[in-house]
């Protein structure tokens, strides 16, 4: 037996799960498949690809463009990895890219420090210490947003804007608004810039920890309670789950995401960027949209995630190689954001309708 935080007993793991099994609807695979937005923002990466492919067949399909895509959406593809978990609770969380920020300013300064302020030769013992220390940075602000929301009950869009503008405001006070810029060589060479096989490390970083969201959220009783309190959180309640440790407990995995992100910015610029992630939560929540996560809650998966990530990246990449003006990537992935928002709602109200 377990208890919530007001005391109250709760069921047996295996009752809890029966409970939630019972809670989430039982469809086949071919109707999950087509009535997913997965599905068709999949077909929309792939004609996507497609078109570019065509109208530039020397330039776009090249191996250097498709290791230079992945590159640039590894650092995203995490943090939208960490907010798909967010977003199923039926919560958002705005903080990521300052968390992000400050969890880079936290490791590169503690490297620099223990070398007397030139961090550039330091050795694999400093590194490590450093990328712990910027995965607890990012874990201390998430479980610090997941008892604000979870304990407290303040909602998640205040907390997370509060945590934006201070972790912000702390990683600027900590360097005096000037970027890092001494970070270690050995870092670079074989995280940011290292390859083996043609496969960049930075993306093999990126896959590894998709894989492991993906099995986490989708076949372990950690993800089966986060779709059930993001498809009602008083029935998860009452069927068992611990909802706000729960919840604490998302929060904090999506900050220690935001944390590992941090680092892996860090090995591939050289630089703490404080002045470049100001778009990065938006970023993250378009791009978990964009793969068919509910804003309402209780419905997404990583494989969407990962899609609603390269829909923006294969824009923007075709659109350089193109010569259009990069002006019009944002508003093509608006229009594609809205249509895919607009498609949840409408398929939201049939169910509701059907019951």
């Amino acid at each position: 037996m377990t208890e919530e935080r007001t005391g109250k007993a709760v069921a047996p793991a295996s009752t809890v799960d029966n409970n939630v099994d019972r809670m989430l609807p039982q469809r086949t695979l071919w109707q999950r498949l087509v009535t997913a937005n997965t599905f068709w923002t999949g077909l929309v990466l792939i004609g996507l690809y497609v078109v570019f492919s065509v109208l530039r067949p020397n330039a776009f399909p090249t191996l250097f463009n498709f290791q230079t895509l992945l590159i640039e959406a590894s650092v995203l593809l995490v943090l939208a990895v960490g907010m798909t978990f967010v977003i199923i609770t039926a919560g958002i969380d705005l903080s990521v890219g300052s968390v992000l920020v400050f969890s880079g300013v936290v490791a590169a300064m503690v490297m620099e420090g223990l070398h007397g302020g030139d961090a550039t030769h330091a050795g694999w013992g400093t590194i490590l210490l450093g990328f712990v220390l910027s995965l607890a940075a990012g874990a201390a602000w998430g479980l610090l947003n997941g008892v604000l929301v979870a304990v407290a009950r303040v909602p998640p869009l205040i907390v997370t804007l509060g945590s934006f503008g201070a972790a912000l405001g702390a990683a600027q006070l900590l360097t005096g608004g000037v970027d890092v810029r001494t970070v270690p060589t050995a870092l670079r060479n074989t995280i940011g810039f290292g390859q083996t096989m043609q496969i960049p490390h930075l993306v093999v970083v990126a896959a590894v920890v998709t894989l492991f969201a993906a099995w986490l959220l989708h076949t372990t009783r950690f993800g089966r309670y986060t779709y059930a309190i993001g498809s009602n959180a008083e029935a998860a309640r009452r069927a068992g789950i611990a909802v706000t440790r729960h919840l604490v407990m998302v929060y904090g995995f999506v900050g220690l995401l935001a944390g590992l992100a941090g680092f892996m910015n860090l090995a591939y610029f050289g630089t703490t960027t404080i002045s470049g992630h100001a778009t990065d939560n938006l970023n993250a929540i378009a791009a978990t949209v964009l793969g068919g996560t509910s804003l309402f809650g209780g419905v997404g998966s990583v494989l969407g995630t990962v899609i609603g990530v390269f829909i923006p990246a294969v824009l923007q990449k075709g659109f350089v190689i193109l010569g259009v003006q990069p002006f019009w990537q944002p508003i093509a992935v608006s229009i594609v954001l809205v249509a895919a928002v607009w498609f949840d709602q409408t398929r939201r109200r049939a169910r509701e309708r059907g019951r």
